[in-house]
């Protein structure tokens, strides 16, 4: 087999991995936006209506989803090899630091060691807490991501009513919270 089929053979095999993703609502960023019961018809794994989530984050403190019950939560998936995770960092930084009503923790899915992990956040820092999790034992009620960056947004009741596949921008944030009766950014 010639170069140019080789090259053709693995473009239609790019082009059926990306086509087998799909994409349920898409937002005007071409980020996937999904209900949180589109998850679970498509048969992925949907977190409760109430999930949980006890991590320990990278400074040793422990961080429960219990307690941030009366605000706004994102709970991010994220690696460091990951171009779009790094590129949504500074904005959900922002969010956190200017939102006092959205809490958001960000979920290390990456098996690289935690002391690099605190090296790389070194040169790229965020203002809210960030725990390593297990690829080959995630959080259960969050389990496994389809892609990288994932974020689950739950209200102040901590009901799961938004899962994004891909970069989150602060206004799809303030958008989609606004939408459900929360405050609006302005």
């Amino acid at each position: 087999m010639n170069r140019r089929w080789v090259r053709v053979l693995w473009l239609a095999a790019a082009l059926a991995l990306l086509a087998a993703c799909g994409r349920e609502e898409t937002g005007a960023s071409g980020n996937t936006q999904m209900p949180a019961s589109a998850a679970a018809a498509r048969g992925e794994q949907a977190p409760p209506e109430h999930p949980t989530l006890r991590v320990e984050t990278l400074d040793g403190k422990p961080w429960d989803l219990e307690q941030q019950r009366g605000k706004w939560v994102l709970v991010n998936y994220w690696a460091t090899w990951c171009g779009p995770c790094l590129q949504e960092m500074p904005e959900l930084s922002a969010v956190a630091a200017m939102r006092q009503y959205i809490s958001i923790i960000g979920l290390a899915y990456d098996d690289t060691d935690p002391d690099e992990i605190r090296a790389f956040l070194q040169q790229h820092p965020v203002t809210y807490p960030i725990a390593r999790v297990s690829i080959y034992a995630p959080p259960e009620h969050f389990g496994v991501p389809r892609t990288l960056p994932t974020s689950w947004l739950l209200d102040p009741d901590g009901r799961v009513v938004r899962k994004y596949s891909g970069q989150v921008t602060a206004r799809m944030l303030e958008d989609d919270i606004a939408a459900r009766g929360g405050p609006k950014a302005g």
